[in-house]
């Protein structure tokens, strides 16, 4: 009863052992993501704005300018508005 029920076992094996060779190489790549980040925390540079840097370079231009229009209404917006009452401590 090798060949249960047509299903070809051997294509399966295939397809399972090339997803798990790519997890591990998803896995390392991560891995030496974290050490460039962390050598450059070691020389001084802020992750948290070279990861906006990444962000934003992902991003087509018509999407940067209609973030930073976007961006720039709301931040008017709040500008603008009443302050709010600040909420009193019981």
């Amino acid at each position: 009863m090798s060949d249960v029920v047509g299903i070809p076992g051997n294509r399966i094996r295939s397809f399972v052992e090339r997803i798990e060779q790519i997890e591990n190489e998803i896995k390392d790549l991560n891995e030496a993501k974290k050490e460039v980040f962390s050598e450059a925390k070691g020389e001084g540079f802020d992750v948290k704005i070279l990861k906006e840097i990444i962000k934003l370079r992902k991003q087509d231009q018509d999407e940067r300018d209609e973030h930073d229009s976007l961006l720039d209404v709301y931040m008017r917006a709040m500008d603008e508005a009443d302050p709010a009452p600040v909420a009193e401590a019981a």
